[in-house]
């Protein structure tokens, strides 16, 4: 499937999805997200994808924040309706059943931080910067940054950061726990890969069962022991599981099909 603002390649189970609007620093316009809602069906969808990898094109942003220019002529009702369409396509990233990082390289900010925060977790190199300037256009985050930055960082260093509209460095972001590790930016998507090459050799459902519960501790509507729970049901009845359990048994590699 071609998209018009993302470029996609798949080797050994990993998606790779960059968006490619570098001369407008891959801000988020209409169509980019209309991308990223596609494609996030594509990689549930298509069984030859194990994980995905979001990143920018360019040496200088991952996305610098939403397309302002689409924000004229926005009455309120279209402001929430806009907001309410970014919400979405971040949950759907969030809940993934496959495991999706954002491979940060450079400015994410306003909805570029948004989008790295709704992926599983963050490989940054040393030149990203983080940031949610809203406030500096009177405005607030509207595509979840004000819950995911206090879910991550804790909320004394996420208001300071909101009211401010300061940026973070990728140090400062990796010892606030924004991001998981900082690389050069050559080891970037090499990081990034490295993981997923690992985590795609385990058990699918288990770890879209380790994904749910994982989300349930920040969801009002749920209880995440009871989640946790039920999902440790589901695994043992699972061909995996008992694939696993053998495999550790008769001290040999497991070898896992997702059923």
């Amino acid at each position: 499937m071609s998209h018009s603002t993302l470029l996609t390649s798949l080797e050994n189970g990993i998606f790779t999805i960059t968006i490619n609007r570098p001369d407008k620093l891959n801000a988020l316009n209409k169509d980019v997200f209309a991308d990223l809602d596609n494609v996030i069906d594509e990689i549930q969808n298509n069984p030859s994808i194990k994980s995905a990898i979001i990143t920018g094109a360019g040496n200088k942003a991952f996305v610098a924040g939403a397309d302002i220019t689409e924000f004229n002529g926005l009455d309120k009702a279209g402001a929430m309706a806009l907001a309410t369409k970014g919400q979405d396509i971040f949950f759907k990233i969030e809940r993934s059943a496959k495991p999706i990082i954002a491979a940060v390289n450079g400015f994410a900010l306003g909805g570029g931080c948004e989008l790295a925060m709704a992926c599983h977790f963050r490989v940054a190199s040393d030149n990203a910067k983080f940031g949610q300037p809203e406030v500096n256009l009177g405005l607030i985050p509207g595509y979840g940054g004000t819950q995911r930055l206090t879910q991550l960082i804790g909320k004394g260093r996420s208001i300071e950061l909101l009211i401010s509209g300061s940026m973070i460095d990728a140090a400062t972001a990796l010892q606030y726990g924004l991001v998981n590790y900082v690389v050069s930016p050559d080891e970037l998507l090499p990081k990034a890969k490295a993981i997923l090459t690992l985590v795609n050799t385990k058990a699918p459902l288990a770890i879209a069962a380790c994904i749910q519960a994982a989300n349930a501790v920040y969801d009002s509507t749920s209880n995440g022991y009871a989640t946790e729970i039920n999902a440790f049901g589901n695994c043992f009845a699972t061909e995996d599981m008992k694939e696993g359990t053998s495999a550790f048994l008769e001290k040999r590699k497991a070898l896992f099909t997702g059923k």
